[in-house]
């Protein structure tokens, strides 16, 4: 049972909200595609108490209605500052499309898991209203849709180039990545008296500018300029080669400025914040949450995501795994913000004293649960760093990867009365405790590897190889699969240790560039011979700001813009996934037709062959055939 609170523990969400507060004004009207959860996890949360920690009236004006009378827009009426506008946790098209671009039935940032409460491109949607409603007041957009769409991209969806989501969508100005920083400097410059339309030089943000006129002089930043969206809509290599600059200056300590030309304007990337520093991260996760959704749907059914980490704990952000098809790098940055022992048991005790904690913490974890802490030794060589990843294609020598700070949390946590268990929910980096892999390892991996055996795993872990095929491998940036096989060693040795069944759970995708029908199928055999039926694979899906989505796109890969296979028609990509599902009984034949189609009859009989794949009873024509039943038996004798 939730703990009743006063409504005024929440950001307002409606008119009367405001009439009991007694404002009669806002500052920022924040506009959000999920439902209003006040928990650290959920983006227009956190924007929301961070311009309130600056003393500003805010409310929130989440999921509304598009398609009536526009009454959810207009309820608070003009703010004073600005609108502030996000699609969501997640980009709206991932949320609602699978990779076969079939329609989701539902959607886990609404109550109930309704589907159907946000539209298509929800971001540019909310700000083209804002725009024809209120065109005098500046919309600011931020979240993972415009974070990731910043520059000319390839939109899957729509199988087209896009230009910059501020083109698209006619907002003033673009946060990008983690917003906090940026967006406290914006509010700070704004009360000072800066009018809006002159904040063009704040770091993390993004902004229009007439291309006939100079651009903003700012001495400390030096300028590089893109291909053009014009360019790239006729040169896909012009593309591709926009893409290695972005990456790069994204994941740097002293990044460029960015210039790209569209249309009559120029639109200037500006160079990130550093990474937060310990008391900045801490500051952002110690602001007055209620960790609950808001009372207004108690009525209408639990939130799925948020029913997911409701007795979790984030301990850091940001990934320097790199991978190609990921966007967390490019989302919250390679270099990872971790924050403080002490913030984090506080928001243990947090947890533990909700009313319908029963014990357990679904989750110590992160983007990926084992890098807490994880760093440069030498911060003047990060500062040279143009690498995307710091583990690929080898552990960089100036990362410390000593996992000795985050047993020490885990012990700790355990050590409050008040927890039987804290489990890792998050998926955790292998190749970081493989030895033959992370060769410089101080030691301290094998005792946290322990530490999470005997203590963190609730039934199952999750560790995400990807695929078998070293080639596909390189292009993904991760490692070869024999570290995998040798990490695997280790965790069922800790596992005998302790008189523990705990599998491993391993994710992989189909259909990545560089995949081939005959490495699916090596996959499918070398995966079957270690074990395992998957449980956890996906179809690879292009989104924004990726390397896997460049090429999938161009053909290139944009370091190299040499050529890359990639499996792009429905059939193409049906038959790679097949191979997932080698235990189902109806994809025998196709699988056998295919492999003996490429010459590799040899895996027939390791994936298919008729004594795994007939039952004790045989059946003809819907019938059971004696006959054929005692030949059977007999065979099975001999």
């Amino acid at each position: 049972m939730e703990e009743k609170r006063p409504v005024t523990d929440w950001l307002p969400i409606t008119k009367k909200e405001l009439e009991i507060r007694g404002w009669d004004e806002l500052d920022v009207v924040l506009i959000s595609g999920d439902a209003y959860v006040d928990h650290p996890a959920f983006g227009s949360a956190v924007i929301g108490r961070i311009l309130e920690s600056e003393g500003l009236k805010v409310a929130i004006v989440p999921q509304p209605n598009w398609q009536d009378d526009l009454r959810d827009f207009k309820k608070f009426g003009k703010p004073k500052l600005f609108f502030g506008v996000t699609s969501g946790c997640m980009d709206p098209m991932v949320n609602h499309y699978t990779a076969g671009k079939r329609r989701r039935s539902t959607d886990a940032y609404t109550p109930g898991g309704d589907a159907g409460f946000r539209p298509d491109y929800a971001g540019k949607v909310y700000t083209e209203i804002l725009k024809k409603i209120y065109p005098d007041v500046p919309v600011l957009v931020g979240g993972i849709e415009a974070s990731l769409r910043r520059v000319t991209h390839y939109d899957y969806w729509s199988d087209k180039l896009f230009p910059n989501f501020l083109t698209l969508s006619g907002a003033d100005m673009l946060v990008y990545g983690m917003g906090e920083m940026p967006l406290r400097e914006v509010v700070r410059l704004l009360k000072r008296g800066v009018p809006f339309s002159s904040l063009k030089n704040i770091q993390q943000t993004a902004v229009l500018h007439p291309r006939n006129e100079d651009l903003p002089k700012v001495k400390k930043w030096v300028d590089y300029e893109l291909s053009s969206h014009e360019k790239c809509l006729r040169d896909k290599k012009s593309f591709a080669a926009n893409f290695k600059i972005i990456e790069q200056e994204s994941n740097k300590v002293n990044a460029r400025r960015l210039i790209q030309g569209c249309g009559d304007h120029n639109l200037i990337i500006n160079p990130p914040y550093p990474p937060m520093t310990e008391n900045e991260i801490d500051t952002s996760f110690d602001l007055p949450y209620t960790r609950q959704p808001h009372p207004k749907y108690a009525k209408r059914g639990s939130i799925p995501a948020y029913e997911m980490i409701r007795f979790s704990i984030n301990m850091h952000r940001g990934c320097f795994g790199g991978c190609s098809f990921c966007t967390i790098s490019a989302h919250q940055g390679k270099f990872v913000s971790s924050r403080s022992e002490k913030s984090i048991l506080k928001e243990v005790e947090q947890v533990t004293a909700m009313p319908d904690f029963k014990g357990y913490i679904s989750d110590l974890g992160g983007p990926s649960a084992n890098m807490y802490r994880m760093k440069g030794k030498v911060q003047s060589i990060c500062d040279k760093c143009v690498a995307p990843s710091c583990i690929h294609p080898v552990i960089c020598d100036n990362l410390d990867t000593s996992h000795a700070p985050l047993t020490d949390i885990y012990k700790k946590v355990d050590a409050n009365p008040k927890v039987k268990k804290a489990f890792v929910g998050s998926g955790i980096r292998y190749d970081l405790l493989s030895d033959s892999y992370n060769k410089k390892s101080d030691g301290s991996g094998d005792e946290y590897m322990e530490q999470l055996v005997k203590c963190h795993v609730s039934g199952r872990l999750k560790v995400a190889p990807e695929h078998t095929s070293d080639d596909t491998l390189k292009t993904m940036r991760k490692p070869s699969f024999k570290h995998f096989h040798e990490f695997k060693k280790k965790y069922d040795f800790y596992n005998k240790k302790h008189g523990l069944n705990q599998p491993l759970i391993p994710y992989f995708i189909s259909s990545h560039p560089g995949s081939t029908e005959e490495e699916m199928a090596n996959l499918a055999a070398e995966t079957k011979e270690m074990g395992f039926k998957l449980e956890q694979v996906q179809d690879f899906t292009p989104t924004p700001m990726t390397v896997a989505t460049i090429i999938y796109y161009t053909g290139l890969h944009p370091y190299s813009l040499k050529p890359v296979y990639t499996a792009k028609s429905p059939k193409e990509k049906k038959r790679q996934h097949l191979f997932f599902f080698w235990h189902k009984r109806e994809n025998f034949q196709q699988i056998k037709d295919k492999l003996t189609s490429m010459g590799r009859e040899d895996l027939i009989e390791k994936l298919i062959s008729d004594k795994k794949r007939h039952n004790k009873r045989v059946v003809l024509n819907g019938r059971h055939n004696d006959k054929v039943m005692k030949k059977y038996r007999k065979r099975k004798k001999r």
